[in-house]
């Protein structure tokens, strides 16, 4: 378990450059029961349509026998007489195999189809609300794939290979069976060249499974890799690194490759090996068998039912050892899907939450918090931090990069808990509340917005979806968002594009305060949001800025000197900690550290003052 308690998902013995954990045996499957056993009913039906047509497919060696020996074997009058009859019962078996088999196929991809679903349901809604801790040590593409390959592969099993095993597993008893009854002796035959065909199976099995587990994990890795780069495609381009890219990506393909040749050379060996010991074997069995024919032993018939059921007996175990490797497969994973539904989320709703008041104030207090990230426990980027701020307060915290700023609005948001102090919200310990509900009282309008890529109107809604179409044009025209959303193709309704790409920055911050304004929070969390805009930009973001602080608690993070000059009150940190608080016209006559940030962080600001500088800032 990590600091936060939260389990990693590559910890464990490790069997390959990936650090992904050794694969289990084909039990893993085993986990897979909880989903599927919502389906009884339809597990039900399809067992009754498998054994179903593993019985018909016997049947048709005692049809074969019975015609062979009362059909062809017999005298004309014979034949005439049951050759209507037995062809016509061999046509009834067929009809019974087709509609079993159809059964069979129907309820077992349909399975499949549901638990994959389920499945994916269950790792997505687990993953969505795993803390950002889990985020640092963990891939975003490593997640997808898992949702991806990794439940493809389940599905091929469980809608497939795993009925197709099971099927053959029952041919294989049931020919085995019917192989004793038809004739011992050559049945002891068939039982002593077993053993010789299993050995085989376990030994490339083996092999196969490591091999099939380091192949998902390349894949994965190929999927990271590429995500990766086409999220930055921008920057990748910029920098003209495209040739590089290519390359990275082209390794971890030949990775990938080098270890997928390496799992079909073994599983190849293995169905090779399997076929030539089994068909080896019904060579020698045929001619055993036709020795008896010719003494008298046995019938022709008896001799062609079990030619018929050593083929099936071969044929299901040649089926089964390639159904192994699917088997194999999908026991990675589903240990891999498993690892992540494991996960403990280090942030977790207390079994008796504190109620938050009905009514939110907007009143904050923070009391000698102490935090360090989980990937940097070495650091303090919070060390005995304290802070109250009152119900309306308009607060800007400065300070040098590294200072802990963004950290203080991490905590607020309870992406994180703090290791010491308490940090409460209208007077609740937010460690001892509903982590959902503390984030209801919060709007967040950060300093590179999220854009989906959904229409305008969703983007906006998002933050409250209960809403109506007329508060949210409502909240657009507070956000100065309006007079650009109506110029689009399909106004409100325009797809943004991915990342809202298809929106200038400026325009991307408008529709952030909107979704802000539509939530209506009592206590409003800003990091900067006009920082990376030109003029023209700031001054339509800072105007729908100043309506949206109107009448809440507000947090800025503050980069822009007219966002410090228009603050109640600065809080200046420093190395994790408060180091100075009060008015710009206080701070700058203590000539500390915010005079320092005012004459060199803050300077840019006096171009949205229009390039005059007030009184007080030259103090």
């Amino acid at each position: 378990m990590s600091r936060n308690g939260q389990e990693s998902i590559v910890s464990g013995d490790k069997d390959d450059k990936s650090g992904r954990p050794k694969t289990r045996k084909i039990g893993a499957l085993k986990q897979l029961w909880p989903f599927a056993r919502r389906y009884k009913v339809l597990i039900g039906f399809a067992g009754f349509a498998l054994v179903g047509a593993a019985g018909a497919t016997l049947a048709i060696g005692q049809a074969v026998r019975r015609m062979v020996d009362y059909g062809f074997g017999g005298p004309g009058d014979a034949l005439a007489g049951y050759l209507d009859e037995y062809f016509l019962a061999l046509f009834g078996v067929f009809a019974l195999l087709a509609a079993f088999t159809f059964a069979r196929y129907w309820s077992v991809t349909w399975l499949g189809e549901r638990m994959v679903a389920d499945i994916r349901d269950a790792v997505y809604r687990h993953v969505l609300r795993l803390d950002p801790a889990f985020f640092e040590n963990t891939k975003t593409g490593e997640v997808m794939s898992r949702l991806t390959v990794d439940t493809e592969l389940i599905q091929t099993v469980v809608g497939s290979s795993a009925s197709m095993a099971l099927r053959n597993l029952l041919m294989f008893i049931g020919g085995l069976a019917m192989l004793i009854i038809t004739s011992p002796k050559l049945a002891g035959m068939v039982l002593a060249i077993v053993p010789i065909v299993i050995i085989p199976i376990i030994f490339f099995g083996r092999r196969l499974r490591g091999l099939s587990r380091t192949s998902q994990d390349r894949v994965a890795a190929v999927n990271a890799r590429a995500e990766e780069s086409l999220n930055a495609v921008q920057t990748v381009q910029a920098f003209t690194q495209e040739a590089y890219e290519e390359k990275r990506f082209s390794q971890a393909v030949s990775d990938t490759l080098t270890v997928a040749r390496k799992r079909i050379h073994v599983r190849a060996w293995l169905t090779a090996v399997v076929i030539l010991l089994i068909f080896g074997a019904i060579d020698v069995v045929l001619w055993l068998g036709a020795t008896d024919v010719a003494t008298g032993a046995m019938t022709s018939g008896e001799l062609t039912a079990f030619v018929f059921y050593a083929i099936v007996v071969a044929g299901s175990v040649g089926t089964l050892s390639e159904m192994w490797g699917d088997l194999q497969r999908a026991a990675g994973a589903t240990e891999r899907l498993m690892e992540l539904l494991t996960v403990n989320a280090s942030i977790a709703v207390p079994e008796n939450p504190v109620p938050l008041p009905e009514r939110s104030e907007g009143r904050i207090e923070f009391d000698n918090v102490v935090f360090r990230y989980p990937s940097r426990p070495e650091i303090a980027a919070l060390n005995g931090f304290s802070l109250a701020v009152n119900p309306g307060e308009k607060v800007a915290i400065v300070g040098p990069s590294g200072a802990g700023k963004s950290t203080v609005f991490q905590l607020m948001l309870r992406f994180y808990d703090a290791e010491a102090g308490r940090i409460l919200v209208d007077g609740a310990d937010i460690m001892q509340a509903d982590p959902v509900e503390v984030r209801r009282r919060y709007g967040l309008v950060a300093q590179d917005p999220v854009m989906f890529a959904a229409t305008a109107m969703e983007n906006i809604r998002y933050g409250r979806p209960e809403a109506s179409d007329e508060e949210v044009f409502r909240a657009a025209q507070a956000a100065g968002a309006a007079e650009f959303l109506d110029r689009l193709p399909e106004g409100y309704d325009t797809p943004l594009g991915e990342r809202g790409q298809r929106l200038s920055g400026g325009q991307r911050q408008r529709i952030a305060i909107a979704r802000a304004l539509l939530r209506d929070p009592s206590i409003l969390l800003l990091d900067e949001a006009t920082s990376a805009l030109d003029a023209e930009s700031e001054r339509m973001v800072q105007g729908a800025l100043e309506l949206l602080m109107q009448g809440r608690t507000t947090l800025v993070i503050a980069h822009r000197l007219a966002t410090v000059l228009k603050a109640d009150r600065i809080i200046v940190m420093d190395q994790g900690r408060v180091v100075a608080s009060g008015t710009h016209k206080e701070l700058m006559a203590q000539e500390g550290l915010y005079a320092r940030l005012a004459k060199l962080q803050f300077d840019t600001g006096r171009d949205a003052l229009g390039g005059e500088q007030p009184a007080d800032a030259a103090e």
